[in-house]
């Protein structure tokens, strides 16, 4: 195995563990977080996500968000002449379409909340496409860990081989 496989394999294992950082996060929204807030009154539920809305714009989250794009795209380039490569591109298409389902649905209506208005009214424009798209990009970032793992499962194979394989004479 070459110092450029073990980065490639690393690289992969890092956008894995990303992405799946990030499928959990829209996972628990989805099974915790909005039916939670669903039995609260309006006030509270618009209060709740706008705190929620400020805090979460953080390094942490933000280097998990953009990092397993970034990771995920920086292995599919490193795979690209492997044969499980697919799965790594399979991801990267999956992953990238919950991004930006994010930048395109989930974020303006985060974005709404801030407005002015009645709590009540707030609440119908967000709860329902919010929650939406939310399941949306949490079943992609999970197809795309999936891929990933798959990957890494071949990443694993082709290295065993290469360890296993008889070193000739001349060590070659």
């Amino acid at each position: 195995m070459t110092r450029n496989d073990t980065i490639a394999g690393t690289v992969l294992g890092a956008a894995t563990v990303a992405t799946a950082l990030i499928a959990g996060t829209f996972y628990i929204f989805a099974c915790a977080v909005m039916p939670a807030l669903a039995r609260s009154d309006d006030r509270v539920f618009v209060d709740v996500m706008r705190d929620i809305n400020d805090v979460i714009q953080n390094p942490v989250f933000l280097l998990g968000f953009l990092g397993a794009l970034v990771l995920t795209g920086v292995s599919a380039w490193q795979l690209r002449a492997r044969p499980y490569r697919w799965w790594v591109w399979g991801a990267l298409m999956a992953y990238g379409l919950a991004f930006l389902v994010t930048v395109a649905f989930n974020i303006p209506l985060n974005n709404g909340l801030t407005e002015a208005g009645a709590p009540s009214a707030l609440r119908e424009e967000f709860e329902d496409p919010w929650v939406a798209w939310n399941v949306v990009r949490a079943v992609l970032s999970t197809v795309a860990v999936g891929c990933l793992g798959r990957a890494l499962v071949g990443y694993g194979r082709s290295a065993s081989i290469s360890r296993s394989a008889p070193i000739s004479p001349s060590g070659v």
